[in-house]
């Protein structure tokens, strides 16, 4: 039997998909680099605002510093000028206010412009103006004993003048003039010496609150106001008050030497008029500034050399640090961007 032929087994084949055209290969290129292209202005654009706002930050920034500088020499060659001498004078230091380190009234400062005053060949005498309420027993020490020593060196006279007030530790100071000055009216005295504080046990206990308070050395937490008084540590502090007083006492005797007369209320801590101080010879005649330097210096110009800080050195000093920051800050910035 014969079989039929059967034509040989081919397998199917998917027809052939046609190759994409050229444009429409090349068109998520050019959309890529389209997209890349926008970045890359958007990126300039904003690399250059950076820039342009850096600069403008540095010149305010220096342009600032240049005018504290400016500020500040201006100053400074205006007190050299007004101090300089023109002739025979009176020299004037002012002691104002609180004396302490951190004020106005300060060792430093007051000792610097009694050098000047004394050194200054132009000056007849120095005078003292005062109006303070006291303060620091060491800074005022410091001045009373730059006084005397001054005074000793270049055998010029010191004279005080008293206007409101001249208490404690501004006394302090007064005493080392050869004579004082003051106005009827005036506050002079407080001879004494205080330590003050609070005590918050009571406090504490009313609150439930406890104290816990940790020391190395039995006196390390002497008149902490958290914890009960210790009659040993209070014994200590006020033996050590009274040697501070005795010191003020004998600067006090010293200085005013035989015109002082000397009462039990005296050294009490007490304070006084200024026609009652002339009394008890704790001060010597009622009289101010014009009147010491026009009859008793004979000098009636008068030269400040006490170096006061007006209202622009106070905002120089008080903004300086930070003007100091923001140069440093904007040299800084001068380097290329990283």
């Amino acid at each position: 039997m014969t079989t039929p032929h059967e034509p040989p087994f081919q397998a199917t084949q998917p027809p052939p998909t046609p190759a994409p055209s050229p444009a429409a290969a090349a068109a998520p290129l050019s959309l890529a680099a389209g997209h890349e292209s926008t970045l890359e202005q958007l990126g300039r654009v904003l690399l250059a605002e950076r820039r342009t706002e850096r600069r403008w930050r540095i010149f305010f920034r220096l342009a600032w510093m240049g005018i504290v500088l400016a500020l500040m020499w201006a100053l400074l060659v205006a007190r050299n000028n007004v101090t300089a001498p023109s002739g025979p004078h009176t020299a004037l230091v002012e002691v104002r206010g609180e004396i302490a380190s951190e004020s106005e009234a300060n060792a430093e400062d007051l000792v610097s412009a009694l050098k000047s005053a004394f050194e200054d060949s132009s000056a007849q005498a120095v005078v003292l103006r005062i109006n303070s309420p006291g303060g620091s027993p060491v800074q005022a020490g410091i001045v009373n004993d730059e006084i005397r020593r001054l005074k000793a060196l270049h055998k010029k006279k010191v004279y005080a003048v008293v206007e409101e007030m001249c208490a404690s530790g501004a006394y302090y100071i007064a005493v080392a003039a050869d004579e004082i000055y003051v106005d009827k009216a005036s506050i002079v005295g407080s001879i004494g010496v205080l330590m003050d504080g609070f005590g918050f046990t009571g406090t504490l206990d009313k609150l439930g609150v406890e104290r816990r308070l940790l020391t190395a050395g039995d006196n390390k937490g002497m008149l902490d106001p958290f914890s009960p008084q210790d009659p040993k540590q209070v014994a200590l502090a006020q033996a050590m008050i009274d040697q501070i007083h005795q010191q003020f006492i004998k600067v006090v005797k010293e200085g005013r030497g035989t015109r002082l007369k000397e009462t039990p209320d005296t050294f009490s801590g007490l304070f006084w008029n200024g026609e009652e101080a002339v009394r008890q010879g704790l001060v010597d005649r009622i009289g101010n500034l014009d009147y010491v330097a026009r009859e008793v210096v004979k000098a009636e110009e008068i030269i400040d050399y006490t170096p006061h800080d007006n209202v622009a050195e106070r905002l120089a000093k008080r903004f300086g640090a930070s003007i100091g920051q923001g140069a440093v800050k904007a040299l800084r910035e001068l380097s290329p961007l990283r």
